[in-house]
């Protein structure tokens, strides 16, 4: 009897050694092995996640540039060209850059584009802009009387920042003023006889071959 006790001892022994060593490999499987899904495949480790592409507002300052061509315009040269600085630009400042023109049809066919900006402004650009705006509405001598023309946002496009447009005119046509500002840039544009839509549009036109 003592011995058939010793002996199933010994096999009870032998078991629990032998169950400790399997779950012993399985831990170290578990630990080298991929977890499997649900549907029974192994889940891929896990791609690290991409680095989002920087917006253009947050691709820093940019510059103007006294572009030959814009939006489809030319700028005119000659009796059609601009003589002097129609609006006052605002403060300028050592590394600053103003850029003005008369922007058409090389054949005179309508009224040109007038356009005027500035790069590298130190202050906050949407209050340059507002400057920009006034200056324009003093030039098209709009009588403050009627009141003040409501600026309207505009799709600004691949370079960002905010664009705006207002309607000096008491008809849904006629002078329209757009402007841009972003990060160190602000400009202006005067479309005559035009509506808000199409003068926006070609406004962000011109300024992504103006705005470098």
């Amino acid at each position: 009897m003592k011995r058939a006790s010793a002996a199933r001892g010994g096999l009870a022994a032998v078991a629990a050694l032998v169950v400790l060593t399997v779950s012993g490999c399985r831990g170290d499987e578990a630990d080298a092995l991929p977890v499997a899904s649900p549907s029974g495949q192994a889940s891929a480790p896990a791609s690290p996640t991409p680095t989002p592409t920087p917006s253009a507002q947050d691709s820093g300052p940019r510059t103007l540039v006294d572009a030959s061509r814009a939006g489809g315009l030319d700028k005119l040269q000659g009796d059609a060209a601009l003589k002097d600085v129609p609006v006052d630009p605002g403060e300028m400042r050592q590394g600053m850059t103003l850029v003005t023109g008369n922007y058409g049809d090389p054949g005179g066919q309508g009224a040109p584009v007038l356009f005027e900006g500035v790069d590298h402004v130190p202050e906050d650009t949407s209050k340059r802009r507002e400057h920009l705006f006034r200056g324009m509405l003093e030039y098209i001598q709009w009588d403050p009387e009627l009141g003040q023309p409501q600026a309207e946002p505009v799709e600004p496009g691949p370079l960002g920042g905010s664009v705006e447009c207002l309607l000096a005119s008491l008809s849904e046509d006629g002078n329209v003023i757009c402007g841009w500002a972003d990060q160190g840039t602000a400009a202006v544009a005067l479309f005559e006889n035009s509506t808000l839509q199409e003068a926006g549009k070609l406004f962000v036109a011109m300024r992504g071959d103006l705005e470098r």
